[in-house]
């Protein structure tokens, strides 16, 4: 499957939209990555933890929107955005959307 941020897939042309598709995961920090954060914070620069936890939330959101779009035929996702919203303290969620399409 084709994933882009473009608007069309370059070389290809659509030939069937799917419409909209999207995958989302909700995660949640651990008191081992706090810790190890609040030390970090006070020597500064990245936050493993964090950086792997939102890889893996990028990745879990990123699957659930492929196989959505497998479900309806699409070989190709466009137009793909991720966001990301905070739910409660120490909770965050991690959005993914773009349309679906088949291409030649």
């Amino acid at each position: 499957m084709i994933l882009t941020t473009l608007e069309g897939v370059p070389g290809h042309k659509v030939v069937k939209h799917l419409g909209l598709v999207q995958g989302s995961t909700v995660r949640a920090k651990n008191v081992g990555r706090d810790i190890a954060a609040g030390f970090k914070n006070l020597v500064g620069g990245e936050l493993k933890g964090y950086t792997e936890l939102l890889q893996e939330a990028r990745h879990e959101a990123t699957q659930r929107m492929m196989q959505e779009a497998s479900k309806l035929g699409a070989n190709a996702v466009v137009n793909i955005r991720y966001a990301t919203s905070s739910l409660t303290q120490g909770a965050a969620e991690l959005f993914v959307y773009g349309t679906a399409v088949q291409i030649d």
